[in-house]
């Protein structure tokens, strides 16, 4: 079957003739109709995370998809061929730029029924990220005030959504000719980064979600409340992060060294930083689908490009200005 693999390190993307994928007794074999595209597909591509994903190359990428089943192993129940359904599988075993893929039965959920595989193949990532920053680590409740950053971007526009869902106030950064767009999506107070500094506007936060990291991580510790959370996309990793990943004692050292400075500051203010890195979980999935079904989340697709296109769409993720998320599409 056709797939886009990297080769080496920094290489290029390739389109390649890979085997077809192994299905155990647990999985169940995809054929892939969308894929969306994160930045994490472009940082392995360029060997950031080789030291904490540590893939045997060549691999092939890809984090989200939406497809039909054409096949189950012995063991799976839930689900049968001709089903529709959407994914993000488990880190050690991704690879949706291709035609099929096997995914374990526990990471796979029935698409939501009332949106477009595209629309479908866009959510799994972003949409795990956002529940599990929000509802699993931070434990948002009605009144609370949630700061969003890069609202407009793919885990942004969900997170959005899904903090106004929950009941929060929702504060985020975008750029100017975005502030109606996230205003649609349900927030309530909208600052324009380049103009704005949100660090002398914003006060007494429950939780901020950063996606950027540096010196805007530093700033979103100031606006939270004694008790509140950072919760970090871009890292630094921390060293919860590095024991429930399963890393070399060597490694774990170096990331906790990484994270030390962040975490010290955080404690110096009486507030709390953390960092994410998504799962896969067909459960929430199902959750999410639910939302998406009856009308308090809607996926956000600003560009689909074939699947032939692959290569060049994931480099144009760098030159930014899509709103939502950027999808391959294989129907």
């Amino acid at each position: 079957m056709r797939a886009f693999v990297v080769n080496k390190y920094k290489g290029s993307l390739q389109l390649a003739d890979v085997p077809e994928p192994a299905v155990g007794d647990g999985d169940v074999l995809v054929q892939v109709q969308a894929a969306g595209l994160n930045p994490l597909d472009e940082k392995i591509r360029a060997g950031e995370f080789k030291q904490i994903l540590p893939y045997k190359l060549p691999l092939i990428l890809g984090h989200d998809l939406a497809g039909t089943v054409q096949r189950v192993g012995a063991m799976v129940r839930d689900f049968k061929p001709g089903d529709q359904v959407y994914a993000r599988p488990d880190k050690a075993r991704i690879g949706t730029f291709a035609e099929r893929i096997a995914v374990a039965e526990s990471d796979l959920a029935l698409k939501p029924a009332s949106i477009s595989m595209e629309e479908a193949g866009s959510l799994p990532l972003v949409a795990l990220t956002a529940w599990q920053a929000l509802v699993e680590r931070g434990n948002v409740q009605a009144g609370q005030k949630v700061l969003i950053h890069a609202g407009a971007g793919g885990v942004g526009s969900i997170a959005i959504q899904l903090a106004k869902h929950l009941g929060a106030t929702v504060a985020t950064t975008v750029s100017g000719s975005n502030a109606d767009f996230v205003r649609e999506l349900g927030a309530d107070i909208v600052i324009d980064y380049r103009t704005q500094d949100f660090e002398q506007l914003l006060t007494g936060y429950d939780l901020v979600l950063d996606s950027l990291g540096g010196e805007n991580l530093e700033k979103s510790l100031r606006v939270l409340k004694p008790g509140g959370k950072a919760i970090g996309l871009a890292g630094p990793p921390d060293p919860t992060f590095a024991r429930s990943a399963g890393l070399n004692p060597v490694v774990r050292l170096a990331i906790s060294a990484l994270s030390a400075g962040i975490r010290r500051r955080a404690k110096k203010l009486g507030v709390r930083y953390e960092f994410l890195f998504m799962r896969a979980s067909g459960n929430q999935l199902r959750q999410i689908a639910a939302l998406i079904d009856n009308g308090a989340l809607r996926p956000v697709v600003g560009k689909v490009a074939p699947f032939s296109q692959t290569a060049q769409a994931l480099q144009g993720l760098d030159t930014g200005g899509i709103r939502g998320k950027a999808v391959i599409s294989n129907s």
